[in-house]
């Protein structure tokens, strides 16, 4: 068993990194908020995450249920759209997406109406 003051030194040790970390940020941030760099970051990384969103659920589509790509490319088209139209809103966008999906995949046949 560790003495007290080793669990002390190893708890001070990890509260100031972690302080550290969340910081840091905080503490730089205006001087990147002026950075092209973060401003482009801020633009390209929600649609960064869709695309990989997309990527990921395509795939096991393509594996899992071959049939039902129409469908998966149909909600991408959607998100996409929603995600342009209604000012870049990544959470409303992904849930019109994902609803359109499983509206699609439960309510028309597969391999049917869209293919």
């Amino acid at each position: 068993m560790p003495s007290t003051s080793y669990v002390v030194a190893v708890l001070a040790i990890v509260f100031t990194i972690t302080l550290a970390l969340r910081a840091v940020p905080f503490a730089i941030l205006r001087t990147l908020r002026t950075s092209t760099v973060v401003q482009e970051f801020a633009l390209w990384m929600p649609v960064g995450i869709l695309a990989v969103l997309a990527a990921a659920a395509l795939h096991t589509t393509v594996t899992e249920a071959p049939g039902a790509m129409p469908y998966a490319i149909l909600a991408v088209a959607v998100t996409a759209a929603a995600h342009l139209l209604l000012g870049r809103r990544t959470i409303l966008s992904v849930g019109i997406g994902t609803t359109t999906y499983v509206v699609l995949v439960n309510a028309v046949p597969l391999g049917g109406g869209l293919g």
